[in-house]
């Protein structure tokens, strides 16, 4: 089978979404698939898998994204070839699926993976909320009735679609990840290297140091279990746009010397990293099925995470962490208990470690593939309706 991932962005930008794009395209890749990843932009970095096309795009400021409105003539040809398109960002992307393949008879797959309500709004304040979600009310059901299949990560993410009015019928298949790594990590990464002890109690959030993450929250939780529980240390594993002010808030906190920030770092030193830590800690509510959480997890850490879609999805309550509303006192109390009591934690981490075996991606992958089956029958059944107009422009542009 020929595939098409279709997305904005694509390496060297890291983010959840290319992470899930190339480890399915190393999953489907061992069953003698062939993946493309068709993407805007970047066009002189030099890619470490083969199949990534690229076409021009306008770099968005330092955000890693691209603006495009249209294929390269050799991504145009190659995603003809396509037997699946599946697309991971609805408005470029989207469109650029939608115009491509449809009058080509290729079928169109889409993964939401994004709460874009409410990234509009960390981004976006001077947009009053109200025009955003009107904006998505009106898009997304029809974006997603063009497309042949949705897909949504996690459940709680099909009741947000739902509230934009998408009535699409929506499959629900988690993401998934290489467990191995984080299985089978050979040694921890050396405490001492980080200034901390063997004594210390270690929280670890792995993410991208951004509004949207809550992180101000987080912050104001941690700073509140230090006070009770003795020697704990946060570990900040990431970089972005809030990295200046949480060092400001744990500066004037007086946490400096107990909060760690490690930026971004190699993937690959990602699971000694969560190796090292006691328990995984996220505030934030944009959520719709992290990897992070997934990794942390397949670690065996305890996870904490606010009550939200994708959040709640993952954290069995009581069984492999401890969900909580969103509230600082209930946050800051569930999170100094967690880390006072140790057979809690021991307790948590082995429901943590059965319960990531779920999201390996041999099995999620194996799912994605029995979706790409059925929309590729089914379109075999519906004759193309050629768009004579739209074959002229592309001639002419």
């Amino acid at each position: 089978m020929r595939i098409g991932m279709l997305a904005d962005v694509y390496k060297p930008h890291i983010s959840g979404v290319t992470h899930y794009i190339s480890q399915n395209k190393k999953a489907l890749e061992k069953w003698r698939h062939k993946v493309y990843v068709f993407t805007l932009g970047n066009e002189s970095f030099e890619d470490d898998e083969l199949y990534v096309v690229r076409s021009p795009a306008i770099p968005l400021s330092d955000t890693g994204y691209n603006l495009g409105f249209r294929y390269s003539r050799l991504a145009q040809r190659k995603l003809a070839s396509m037997d699946v398109a599946h697309v991971h960002h609805p408005f470029i992307s989207g469109q650029l699926a939608i115009r491509y393949c449809r009058r080509r008879n290729i079928p169109v797959v889409f993964t939401n993976h994004t709460r874009y309500d409410l990234y509009a709004q960390a981004y976006l304040p001077m947009m009053p909320g109200a025009l955003s979600e009107s904006f998505l009310q009106v898009y997304m059901p029809n974006f997603c009735a063009a497309c042949d299949m949705v897909i949504a990560p996690s459940a709680g993410l099909v009741k947000v679609l739902r509230s934009f009015g998408v009535e699409s019928l929506v499959e629900v298949i988690p993401n998934g990840i290489d467990l191995a790594p984080f299985q089978t990590v050979a040694e921890a990464h050396a405490r001492a290297e980080l200034g901390l002890a063997d004594r210390d109690r270690v929280l670890i959030y792995v993410g991208r140091l951004a509004p949207e993450k809550n992180l101000t929250f987080l912050m104001r939780a941690f700073v509140g279990a230090q006070s009770a529980v003795e020697n704990l240390h946060l570990l900040l594993v990431g970089d972005g746009p809030e990295a200046d002010n949480l060092r400001d808030r744990a500066a004037l906190a007086g946490v400096s010397d107990r909060v760690h920030f490690l930026g971004a770092v190699p993937y690959e030193t990602v699971p000694g990293l969560l190796k090292l830590a006691d328990a995984f800690v996220t505030a934030s509510l944009t959520e719709v099925h992290p990897l992070s959480l997934i990794e942390a997890l397949t670690a065996g850490l305890p996870a904490l995470g606010i009550a939200s879609p994708g959040i709640e999805d993952t954290i069995i309550d009581g069984a492999n962490g401890f969900l909580c509303p969103n509230d600082i006192a209930a946050f800051t109390g569930k999170l100094t208990r967690l880390m006072l009591d140790d057979e809690l934690r021991r307790r948590f981490a082995a429901g943590a470690a059965a319960s990531a075996a779920q999201y390996d991606v041999r099995i999620t992958a194996a799912a994605l593939l029995a979706c790409y089956e059925r929309v590729i029958e089914a379109r075999l059944r519906q004759p193309a309706r050629p768009d004579l107009g739209q074959q002229l422009r592309d001639l002419l542009t």
